[in-house]
Formats: structure tokens, sequence, C-alpha cells
């Protein structure tokens, strides 16, 4: 075959790869400035007077109320007047069933989880969670793998990947991916009473959290601090103080050193979180 002949050949096969390479480029250009992130910091629009909010704890490796089960992970229920979003899973799906029963919570009346990192202790009840309600929508962060995000989709859950700072429900928001090992994304609630912030294991770091969510929201009132600060160096005491950080309630991978600190420092502004506790913001 001469020069020719292949000339004539191939370009219409490299003209046709060249309008498929273009509009696939446009299509994802196109998708992306749809994504409802914000890079910088969450966009709060003035809205009706703020909720109630309810904080219970599910699962834990401290112990509030005797009839529930401790193990060795974190899952904490935000009860809106909207809906009820579970933040973590726990290690083991059959005591965070058994614990939600025994507090009267229906999984069922739970419409969205929110995963704060890929360790197991957080995400390890999921697929069991799933299996018993998967009429929820679940926040992971984009770097989870692949193999849990089918998961998800396969149990009929809808997934929402998270990377940047976003709303997950009326005055609660997620701080988006920070950069940890693993990646970690935290809750902020927006309360009557000032910002709450609550953590699963906070790798990132537990004084950069709460940094990075007042700079999210614009606001310096922080009312409360809550979840697993990672075995923090007992100097971030002091760091709340300065970061006016008005109550604590560190539980699961703190460490009883730090919450030994803690207690010590907020005296009757330290709250003591472990599965079956119930903290009213009103």
């Amino acid at each position: 075959m001469n020069l020719k002949i292949l000339v004539l050949i191939w370009i219409p096969i490299l003209a046709g790869v060249w309008i498929w390479f273009s509009i696939q480029t446009e299509k994802a250009k196109s998708e992306q400035s749809k994504t409802p992130e914000i890079l910088s910091n969450i966009s709060v629009e003035p809205k009706k007077e703020k909720p109630e909010i309810t904080l219970i704890s599910v699962y834990d490796n401290y112990q509030v109320d005797p009839r529930l089960k401790t193990d060795w992970g974190f899952a904490t229920i935000i009860k809106t007047p909207k809906e009820l979003i579970l933040f973590d899973t726990g290690a083991d799906s059959e005591i965070l069933l058994s614990n939600m029963e025994k507090l009267g919570i229906n999984p069922l009346s739970i419409k969205k989880v929110v995963i704060s990192h890929i360790h197991s202790d957080h995400v390890g009840g999921l697929k069991g969670f799933l299996e018993r309600n998967s009429n929820v929508t679940v926040f992971v962060p984009s770097s989870f793998p692949q193999s849990i995000k089918d998961m998800i989709i396969q149990k009929g859950a809808k997934l929402v990947e998270v990377s940047a700072p976003r709303e997950i429900s009326d005055f609660v928001y997620t701080t988006g991916e920070l950069y940890a090992f693993p990646p970690e994304q935290s809750l902020i609630i927006d309360s009557r009473k000032g910002l709450v912030i609550i953590t699963g294991c906070a790798h990132p770091g537990i004084v950069n959290i709460v940094k990075k969510a007042k700079e999210l929201m614009k606001k310096d009132k922080v009312y409360l601090v809550l979840g697993g600060f990672h075995h923090p160096p007992v100097s971030c005491v002091k760091e709340f103080k300065k970061l006016q950080v008005e109550k604590v309630a560190p539980s699961h991978c703190t460490g009883d050193l730090a919450r030994k600190v803690f207690r010590k420092e907020y005296k009757e502004d330290f709250i003591e979180y472990g599965v079956g506790k119930i903290i009213e913001i009103k």
C-alpha cells in the first residue's frame, strides 16, 4: 500500500479521535462547573432561626449508658428538626444497630450518613447499616477506595464524594477532605450557641480542624468541640482556650491523659462523652 493511500485512510481516523477528545474535555469541564463545593470557604446565607440540635453517641469505647455496649470506634447521631444524620458507623454494625435500638433510634429514620475517614473503626459498620437502611445519602472523602464507593452504590444508597467544604444539611457543613494520613473530613454545625465541631479521629490535628472551621464559617464563637482528638499533646488544651472554645467533649481516640487535662482545665465545661450520652443544644 503506497503512502498516499495510507494518508487518506489515517486522516479521517485522527480527525474522529480529535473530535471525540474535544467533546469529552468540554463535557468534563461542564460537569466540574456544576460541583456545589466551595474551595476556600463556606457560603453561609441568612436563614431562619437556627434550630435545636441533639447529639447522641451510639458507638464509642467510652461508656455513659451502662445498657449499651462499648467497642473501639466512633459514631454519633446529629438530630435536627429536618432529619437525622449518622456521623461514622463504628467498627461493627451489630453493636451499632443494637445500641441504636436500645436508645429508641430507628435506623430507617436516618437520611444521611457521613464517614470521616477510611479506618475500620469508623467505616466498618457501614455495610451492615446499609443492609438495614439503604435509603440514605452517604458522604465519603473522595480519596476513599473505589471498592467502598462501589459497595455503597450496590447496596442502593446514593454516594456523594467530598473533596471541598460544602453544606450537608441545614446549618450542617463538612470541612471537606483535610490533608492527613489518611485524609479526613469533620462536621461543623452552626448552632444557636455557636459552632459545634465534630471529629472522627482528627488526624489533621484537632487544633488545625478548629482553626479551619472558624475560617470556613467566618465565625469566632466555638460552643463545643466533640469526638476523637487523636492523642493530642496536652498543650492543645491551652490552644483551645486561645481559640475561645467554650465546651469540650473528647472521646474515642483522645486518650486518657489528654482527657484528664481537658477535664481539669474546663471543669464544668468538660462533657463526659461516650456511648449513650445525649447533648441537647437549645
